[in-house]
């Protein structure tokens, strides 16, 4: 099974081209700054993975992920070799992005962008602790006889 998940920040707005082909297909290549943990107290690392999505997910990652956005991703690794023009064998990994989402909300992203940038987790958004949309909050204790639970 070759199935990746991975969730971490842009490290710059993603680029993207169009297929030469007769139905020209994006392609939106962006590089995710994943952390790992900690080594040792107070240190952290990262890896710098590269993705790359195809088609409508490729036009909608070029138009609204910017660099430092926190995005989550699934796909596949995908292992490409090929020999450069001197001979030498050549080879790149990369993630194939089959799915991508954000991972923090618009005004918190815009509020930390604003300010220093950070790798850190941000802040939960100020609706957190108000009622979902299109939910109330039950107040009472109803039993109903027809109810398994």
């Amino acid at each position: 099974m070759n199935k990746v998940i991975l969730m971490g920040r842009l490290t710059k707005d993603p680029e993207v081209s169009y297929s030469r082909s007769a139905e020209p297909l994006a392609v939106a290549k962006y590089t995710l700054a994943v952390n790992r943990r900690m080594k040792k107290q107070g240190e952290s690392d990262a890896d710098f993975i590269p993705c790359t999505v195809f088609g409508k997910a490729g036009e909608f990652a070029g138009q609204f992920f910017k660099k430092g956005m926190m995005v989550c991703v699934s796909g596949r690794i995908q292992v490409r070799t090929w020999d450069d023009p001197s001979g030498q064998k050549r080879w790149s990994t990369d993630v194939i992005v089959d799915e991508q989402d954000f991972a923090e909300s618009k005004s918190s992203f815009e509020s930390r962008s604003q300010s220093q940038p950070s790798y850190e987790s941000s802040a939960p958004s100020p609706r957190s602790n108000s009622e979902p949309e299109g939910f109330a909050k039950i107040t009472e204790n109803v039993e109903d006889e027809d109810s398994p639970f």
